[in-house]
């Protein structure tokens, strides 16, 4: 595992070389909150980490409902029982294993890996907006169709999930990328995601951390540009 540090954020990266997923814990004045739970074995190096700081995880925030984002919910939460766990209401269902679309969403499959015997149920689903202590919610549909990005007014820093990548290059949700192709392959509705994607460059983040690659800062430039990448494509039914 890799940690790299930015203001209030540190970065948790399982794999780095070769497939990395990454998780993040969030510093409030006097608590943590994790977001994503990576990999099914990425629990004992997270509370590892947060004992390192020196603060306690009391919130476990999931971007989505996919295997290598929830992996160690059920481990975390075995030992931190009093954490409260945040979804968003659409991706609770996915938490389920629920993968039935509602009737206003385009009937397309959900893809990637829903996770099928998830013990823990959520403490809180969110919506659009919603404050989840110095962060707040943003719904970025496309990856999932309850997919959510998380904005830290302090720093500027937008952890976003898959709505980006940037292993193999900088892209939206969606657009194959031939180093990386996994978040693409996982990707429900590619359209969708180009929407969340503008959404998202209207924060105008001075960091963009993402849930496969590197973070990167004052990306404005480089997302909008994965953005017209991404339309291309659509235009061109890739």
């Amino acid at each position: 595992m890799k940690i790299s540090q930015y203001p209030y954020l540190y970065q948790l990266s399982f794999m780095p070389r070769l497939f990395p997923v990454n998780c993040y814990l969030v510093e409030e004045q006097e608590e943590l909150t994790l977001i994503d739970a990576a990999l099914p074995y990425s629990s004992k190096a997270i509370l590892k980490t947060a004992r390192e700081i020196g603060k306690p995880i009391t919130r476990i925030v999931l971007t989505h409902a996919h295997d290598d984002h929830i992996g160690a919910l059920d481990r975390l939460k075995e030992e931190l029982p009093d954490a409260k766990v945040f979804i968003s209401r659409r991706d609770s269902k996915l938490l389920q294993g629920d993968t039935a679309l509602e009737p206003e969403e385009p009937q397309k499959p959900i893809k990637g890996g829903v996770p099928k015997r998830v013990k823990t149920r959520p403490d809180v689903l969110l919506s659009d907006g919603d404050a989840v202590g110095s962060l707040k919610a943003v719904a970025c549909p496309g990856h999932t169709p309850g997919s959510m990005a998380f904005y830290d007014e302090r720093s500027g820093c937008l952890i976003v999930g898959d709505a980006f990548q940037t292993r193999g290059g900088i892209a939206v949700s969606g657009k194959m990328k031939a180093m990386f192709p996994f978040p693409a392959m996982a990707t429900w509705d590619p359209a969708a995601s180009v929407r969340s994607a503008k959404k998202l460059a209207k924060r105008a983040p001075a960091l963009l951390a993402v849930g496969h690659g590197a973070v990167l800062m004052n990306p404005l430039a480089q997302m909008e540009q994965a953005i017209t990448e991404a339309e291309q494509a659509l235009g061109k039914g890739q």
